[in-house]
């Protein structure tokens, strides 16, 4: 399902819970609220009551207040005079007062004397219908009070949907040892009527809510799924090579966040598809030329008498062995970044591996009079695949000599600190800038964007490098400076003098 589709679906749905929720409480519970409500005021005001009585302090005055606030009827009787009236207060509807005869007042003393002192209940003006309080907790119609202790309730309604009344007994205990019974009175208006206007109300609501509800759910909807159409829309157009397309779906941090990761994916994707085009391009450049000439001296040894030279079979044979080292490196490459290729490593000496490898460039410090040197102070023995590693210095060696510059130096250098061996090879070329130096280990990455065919190896020297030690877990890195050079370095951890004749398993 679509994003925006789902999100409707959950505002509708909770909006719906909501119109339930409040058709039940606003029509099936509400008179049990109501109920619940009274009987708490009822109880509350009869304490004040209580209160003024036993401390003998305004009690004619607390009585007319507290009832005409809250529409009561109080009565206060002696009960050690047969019940006689002391205080009476009436602010009720006369209509639904009730009028107690001795037996009333007695039945409801009697009540109150068995249920500790304070009795509760709910009657008509036309016969009453018990409600029995312990007070050990409050409940009515099904509902409790946290506050209040467990009750025992047995409540019947008024089937002639007379007006009901509640009415609080209580008995009072005076500091001179003398008894008070109190009485307070209050009417239960019918919710009858209330409840189906209240019921008609809400059905004017739940239309307007609903329409509201729709409307704010599509535009919410709309509104949020947005920014995440908008970033998917662009990367349909990514996945098509469209690398201008702009990641800038805005709205909330977390499509911000994935537009930024997007916009880099983008500039990850641009330059690996440009590099792949210039590495096509190398590729074909530097397999063409010596296959064009292989393929030109040929000809010229088959048409032209005196033309099978040794020169020209020396051309031939020197193309065709560039044309199979490029192939190698390929195939090098390709093993090394697939991880099919491992180390096999062996203790060996990397300075003597070194002296050997220089021993290659004779003929070129002879003729073309490069100045290669090796300065080290001690034999250094590692643990790595000595294969791998000479081919590792061979490369950096090569694209040194071919960026070695007008002096045509190159210095490699070996030291140890730290236990670690560090191999330095510097030339003093041009230099790299410094926001090109992350790319110059990727496959024909050319700094100047020119394209020359090498004086030395094949031009994935550095990506071969990069390859070896990633397999060896070594760090390695180059610093530049234009105009005076490069250094390429790299580090292998350096075995002990005392362990260096024994192999390391």
């Amino acid at each position: 399902m679509p994003l925006q589709f789902k999100l409707l679906c959950y505002f509708l749905l909770f909006g719906v819970i909501i119109v339930i929720v409040l058709w039940i409480f606003q029509t099936f519970f509400l008179e049990s609220f109501y109920t619940m409500t009274k009987s708490s005021q009822v109880e509350k005001n009869a304490s004040i009551i209580s209160k003024s009585i036993e401390e003998n302090k305004n009690v004619q005055g607390t009585i007319e207040n507290v009832a005409s606030y809250n529409s009561l009827s109080v009565y206060v009787y002696d009960s050690d005079s047969l019940f006689s009236l002391k205080y009476a207060c009436e602010y009720d509807n006369p209509a639904t007062t009730l009028n107690f005869e001795y037996h009333d007042v007695y039945t409801y003393y009697k009540n109150a004397m068995e249920n500790d002192g304070q009795y509760m209940c709910i009657t008509s003006k036309y016969g009453e219908e018990s409600l029995r309080i312990k007070f050990k907790s409050r409940m009515l119609d099904g509902f409790a009070t946290s506050d209040m202790p467990q009750t025992e309730i047995r409540y019947i309604k008024d089937h002639s949907d007379k007006i009901q009344n509640m009415v609080y007994a209580d008995i009072i205990n005076l500091r001179d040892g003398s008894e008070c019974f109190l009485l307070v009175t209050s009417s239960i208006t019918p919710l009858t009527n209330t409840v189906e206007i209240i019921r008609d109300q809400l059905y004017i609501v739940t239309f307007v809510f609903v329409f509201l509800a729709v409307i704010f759910s599509l535009y919410a909807s709309l509104r949020i799924a947005k920014p995440i159409s908008k970033t998917n829309n662009a990367a349909k157009e990514l996945a098509k090579k469209n690398y201008n397309v702009d990641f800038n779906a805005r709205g909330y941090l977390e499509v911000e966040e994935l537009n930024d990761t997007l916009n880099y994916a983008k500039t990850e994707l641009a330059a690996t598809e440009k590099l792949q085009k210039e590495l096509i391009a190398n590729i074909s450049h530097d397999l063409r030329t010596p296959l064009t000439m292989i393929t030109g001296y040929g000809e010229v040894m088959r048409d032209l008498p005196g033309e099978n030279t040794p020169e020209n079979i020396q051309i031939i044979i020197d193309e065709a062995t560039r044309l199979s080292s490029l192939v190698n490196d390929l195939l090098d490459l390709s093993k090394l970044q697939s991880g099919s290729i491992q180390p096999e490593k062996t203790q060996f000496c990397l300075t003597d591996s070194i002296e050997d490898i220089f021993s290659r460039y004779s003929k070129l410090k002879e003729q073309d009079g490069y100045n290669i040197v090796f300065e080290n102070s001690e034999k250094v023995y590692v643990y790595a695949d000595e294969l791998k590693i000479s081919q590792v210095i061979y490369n950096l060696m090569n694209n040194a000599v071919n960026y070695a510059g007008e002096d045509k130096t190159v210095i490699v250098t070996q030291r140890v600190k730290n236990r670690k061996v560090i191999i330095e090879v510097t030339d003093h070329g041009e230099g790299i800038p410094a926001e090109k130096l992350e790319y110059i280990w990727d496959r024909y990455y050319k700094v100047d964007k020119e394209h020359k065919r090498g004086v030395i190896g094949t031009g994935l020297g550095l990506s071969i490098v990069k390859g070896i030690l990633d397999a060896h877990n070594a760090r390695y890195g180059v610093r530049s400076t234009i105009g005076k050079g490069s250094t390429f370095w790299f580090e292998l951890d350096s075995l002990n003098s005392n362990t260096k004749h024994h192999t390391d398993r």
